[in-house]
């Protein structure tokens, strides 16, 4: 075997090394089940917003310290801790994404991933607080019916 080949041997090597490595860190959405059977493992669980009301955030007290119940895909309920702020406009979301790992019954997220809900609906149009540019908008979309549509 020359040289070039050798070369070319470990070069497909090393790649296929990288490519398999990839591919096992990557994660796919999981459910809570799933998590509690490999607890030192990273998931990307996707669910709901179990109970608004049982949020724990006070910033005063300790601002790095977020706990929810977030609901899975499947229907089970799991504590949420995460130690960062709470994002913003949490209670709207209408899906979140946790990243992390179980920690005996709780979920200790590293990252939160959030859907608001769509401020786009096709009931109803919001006015903005410039009536100009509203009253603009309105008169564009009745010259043109197609825009009725789009909005």
């Amino acid at each position: 075997m020359s040289k070039v080949h050798l070369f070319l041997l470990l070069l497909i090597a090393v790649a296929a090394g990288v490519i398999l490595s990839t591919v096992d860190e990557s994660s796919s959405y999981e459910d809570f089940a799933t998590a509690e059977a490999y607890p030192g493992k990273e998931f990307h669980v996707v669910g709901t917003l179990h109970n608004p009301s049982e949020m724990e955030y006070n910033p005063l007290k300790d601002p790095n310290l977020f706990r929810f119940f977030l609901k899975d895909q499947k229907g089970a309920v799991r504590q949420v801790v995460y130690h960062d702020s709470k994002p913003q406009d949490f209670e709207r979301s209408e899906q979140v994404v946790i990243i992390g790992k179980m920690s005996g019954s709780a979920f200790e997220a590293s990252k939160i991933l959030t859907k608001c809900p769509s401020k786009y609906n096709e009931d109803s149009i919001e006015v903005a607080p410039n009536t100009r540019t509203s009253l603009r908008m309105l008169k564009s979309v009745a010259q043109y019916p197609f825009l009725e549509r789009t909005l």
